[in-house]
Order: structure tokens, then sequence, then C-alpha cells
């Protein structure tokens, strides 16, 4: 089964800006999830889709194929869902589609074969998703102000007494962009991942970050340093 693997990056960051590009631990942060997909054998192509020139000519210096996006499928509103659409659109026949985003660049080899490996196992299964579990749970510890700027929780369990302690409230988990897969026939057939039935793989919380204020990238600059990670 032919395995393709896309990065989807635009130039427009807001809450860091020019992320994609940005510079982690010596190279730009686009390059760890390019190298990711070099490193896995049964991925067969890396693409990614920018409406950016800079973005596009450093992932083609390190090896990744460009796909030009629209720029009407690059602003701060577009659906990404779009994009993967375009995307698929662009490239020749192919059996499995993975989304690496940029944003995670710990992610490692065996977080991609499990996403790989679970769609290919799981035949029900329309995508996977990677998840990590909420550090936050609505029946406990996420609130919500009413009108009158009084906090309620978010998701009252209606139970008698109230949740009391974090280890008795239901489960949650945060979606990660360690990677989303799927097939190209759902994309193609759907309007968002959980138009299917959508299986997870978990990942811990040290590989789960997602780089998305300047918060984040600090926390990736300390992480890196912290763990002997640094390239430079």
């Amino acid at each position: 089964m032919k395995t393709v693997a896309f990065i989807f990056a635009r130039g427009g960051s807001k809450g860091v800006k020019r992320k994609n590009i940005r510079p982690l631990g010596g190279k730009p942060l686009i390059a760890y999830s390019i190298e990711g997909a070099k490193q896995f054998s049964l991925i067969d192509d890396i693409y990614v889709s920018t409406e950016d020139d800079e973005i596009a000519k450093i992932s083609a210096s390190y090896g990744a194929k460009v796909i030009e996006r629209p720029k009407e499928l690059a602003e701060d509103d577009s659906p990404e869902w779009l994009s993967w659409q375009h995307a698929i659109n662009s490239v020749e026949d192919f059996d499995i589609f993975i989304s690496l985003p940029a944003t995670s660049p710990f992610r490692n080899l065996q977080d991609i074969e499990r996403s790989i490996q679970k769609l290919k196992n799981e035949p029900s299964a329309d995508a996977i998703i990677s998840v990590t579990q909420a550090s936050r749970n609505p029946w406990f510890n996420m609130v919500r102000l009413d009108q009158e700027g009084c906090a309620e929780l978010v998701n009252p369990s209606g139970m008698a007494p109230l949740i009391g302690r974090r280890q008795d409230a239901p489960l949650i988990y945060d979606m990660t962009t360690i990677s989303f897969t799927t097939t190209p026939s759902f994309i193609k057939n759907n309007h968002c991942l959980f138009d299917g039935k959508v299986k997870t793989i978990e990942i811990p919380q040290e590989r789960s970050l997602d780089i998305d204020t300047e918060f984040d990238f600090f926390t990736a600059e300390a992480l890196q340093h912290y763990r002997g990670w640094r390239t430079d």
C-alpha cells in the first residue's frame, strides 16, 4: 500500500510569526516533520502544501516535494480540510494519507508507525488521530462564566454529590498534532474527520507539545535544551 505524508504549512501564522520555518535547535521547525517522515520506510513520498515561497524553498532543501497551495486556501479562516482535498488531488494514486503537522517536533518513528498500522489493522476505522490525556476536565476543573460573571462547570455531571476528585471524573483526551491518518477516498467524500469512525493512538504528554504560541515555542526550546536534543 502506498503511503504519502503531507505537511500543511501556511506562511501567515498569527500566534507565532513565521513559526513553520522559525529555527528550533538549529533548524527550521518544519524540518522535524520532513526528516521524521524521511526516516520511516513505509512512507513513499513527502509533500509540503504551502502558499509561501520561502517555506517552499526550505522544504525542498530538506527533501520534500512541494504542492503550491492556492492563496484562498491559506487564509486565517480557511478550513484545512479543503487544503487536504486540494493536496490529494495534486498527487497520483495512493492508499494512505498521513498529515504530520510542523508544530509537533517531538514525535518519533513509533508514533508514525502506530498511526499507520492502526488504520491498516482496523477496517472499521475511517481515520486515526493522536491524543494525550488532558490535564483539565470539563466535569471537574474547567469552568465558564455565566452572565453575572460567576464560574460554573463547563459540563456539570448531574450527579449528587458532584465529582469531588479528578480521578473520579470521566477520562478526557486532548487531540494532538502528532499525526492524522486516513485515506484519500475518505477525504474526497466527506467534510471533516468526524464525519466517519475515528480511532485513536495515545501519545505521552512529553511528546505531544503543539507549538501555537510564543510560550509553546519557549517550552519547546527548553525541552530540547534539557533533553540534549539540540542539533547546533
